[in-house]
């Protein structure tokens, strides 16, 4: 495009920003599923996923096999193309197995927080209807008060008491394939996964993201890390339910061959000695972790080995100029990268791809390939140009299709042309860099989750426990 100024990525003509990044490939085959697509990219990478307290591991070949003998039992039980199927679970090797066995048939994947009470896992089980549940033994009882009658596959093997027909994933994973499963035809717009969100405003809400987006999220992806020589290894410490953990780490790193080395739960100690001990390259991070490390430097230099460690990913908040040089000064041969995104964007809409990218303080960064941008007047509507702030929409391949059963909700998000309000105040300055400056949106964050003021009061009744939420102006 003539138009378009090489360095903002402006158009004057459509008063558009376009992405700088080379844009992202995407497979023109209509019918292809996302775990289809992730099984038949090559890379040289043997192992997928590593549990960091056991040690234990699956290889690509044998998270494959898992994969297609779970979806043969899932298949022979009766679960079809467009069933829902809920995961309530912790962080686990086995967390993957179930996500691609079941988006495979072209079956919707729905993840729920485990620190929900059986009332929200109640209110979610309502609204997305699922026929099958897989959870853990621990976590079986927020189910079975949450609707009595739901079928449950059980993903560790500890004895549960008084429980009718429940079946074992470890028992589905040892199957045979038997090579003559139907196959129902799933296409790139078939709805892949239902995620809660409370959006860009307000109650929570399905968030319908299709097999095109999570393809669009895992091209993304591979084109920002699958570069870079050597193996990667990924410490995973966000929540696999949450879109950034389900997207990258759960589906999109297994694309190119990267080893993702898996903790249950955040625990500082538990993060650094994995490093160690497994020869961590890179470690994804919320900003608050960020500058523990930087406040803790010495006594963490001193007690754990990150010699392995070249990257951090940042995502959350954008980081200050103090807390970036702060971190470049205590761990000068690891590089801060930063990323933002929404579930609504299937996790991406802007990132900093280079040191000297991220060297641009306080900002988001460019929008990620693929990705256009427009900054809207949330007043009067007028669309902005380079430096001036507004409401920042975004239009491209991972924008959701909408919000589940909920048409008031998706069109008040999402304009008829396809572009998402992310209820974020920004501007764009003039290299193409984005700076969020505050929210439209009025959520309370809370220890990384967001919450609708609407939710609060009920919150506050069954987690007595928050009193230092803070609400995001």
């Amino acid at each position: 495009m003539a138009s378009v100024n090489s360095r903002s990525g402006f158009c004057n003509s459509n008063s558009t920003f376009y992405s700088k990044r080379t844009p992202i490939p995407l497979p023109p085959n209509p019918s292809l599923d996302v775990t289809t697509f992730i099984s038949s990219q090559a890379h040289r990478g043997r192992i997928a996923f590593i549990d960091a307290s056991t040690g234990q591991n699956l290889t690509f070949t044998e998270l494959w096999r898992a994969v297609e003998s779970v979806a043969d039992c899932l298949s022979e039980i009766g679960i079809r193309k467009g069933h829902v199927v809920l995961l309530l679970s912790p962080n686990s090797i086995l967390f993957p197995v179930v996500c691609l066995s079941v988006m495979s048939l072209g079956a919707i994947i729905t993840t729920t927080n485990p620190l929900n009470t059986s009332n929200e896992i109640a209110k979610q089980i309502k609204d997305s209807n699922p026929v099958l549940a897989f959870t853990t033994s621990q976590l079986l009882p927020k189910i079975s008060a949450a609707a009595k009658k739901l079928p449950i596959v059980l993903m560790d093997e500890e004895r549960v008491d008084s429980v009718g027909d429940v079946r074992r994933l470890v028992e589905m994973m040892k199957k045979e394939p038997s090579g003559n499963r139907v196959k129902e035809r799933v296409d790139q717009d078939d709805t892949a996964t239902l995620l809660y969100s409370s959006g860009t405003t307000g109650m929570s809400k399905g968030v319908i993201s299709s097999h095109r987006n999570l393809i669009a999220m895992v091209q993304t992806i591979v084109n920002r890390f699958g570069s870079d020589d050597g193996e990667q290894r990924f410490i995973c410490t966000v929540p696999m339910f949450h879109i950034y953990g389900l997207a990258a780490f759960a589906t999109g790193l297994l694309a190119y061959g990267s080893t993702i080395i898996v903790l249950s739960k955040f625990e500082m100690h538990e993060m650094m000695s994995a490093i160690g001990k497994y020869q961590a390259t890179s470690l994804p991070l919320v900003p608050p972790i960020l500058v523990a490390m930087v406040n803790g430097a010495d006594q963490i230099k001193a007690k754990y080995d990150l010699s392995s460690m070249h990257t951090v990913l940042c995502g959350g908040a954008p980081l200050s100029k103090e807390v970036t040089e702060g971190f470049a000064e205590k761990y000068p041969t690891v590089k801060i990268l930063q990323g933002y995104g929404l579930t609504e964007s299937t996790g991406i809409g802007a990132s900093t791809d280079t040191v000297e990218e991220s060297r641009r303080y306080g900002t988001a960064g460019k929008l990620s390939a693929s990705m256009e941008g427009r900054i809207v007047d949330p007043v009067t509507g007028q669309i902005l140009g380079p430096k001036q702030t507004g409401e920042l929409w975004l239009k491209g391949p991972s924008i959701m299709k909408g919000y589940f059963s909920n048409e008031e909700a998706t069109s008040s998000t999402l304009d008829s042309e396809g572009w998402l309000r992310t209820g974020d105040l920004c501007y764009i300055d003039e290299d193409g860099f984005i700076f969020v400056v505050d929210r439209l949106k009025e959520l309370i964050k809370y220890k990384g989750y967001q919450v609708a003021p609407a939710e609060l009061e009920a919150l506050l009744l069954t987690h007595p426990e928050i009193t230092d939420a803070a609400v995001i102006p």
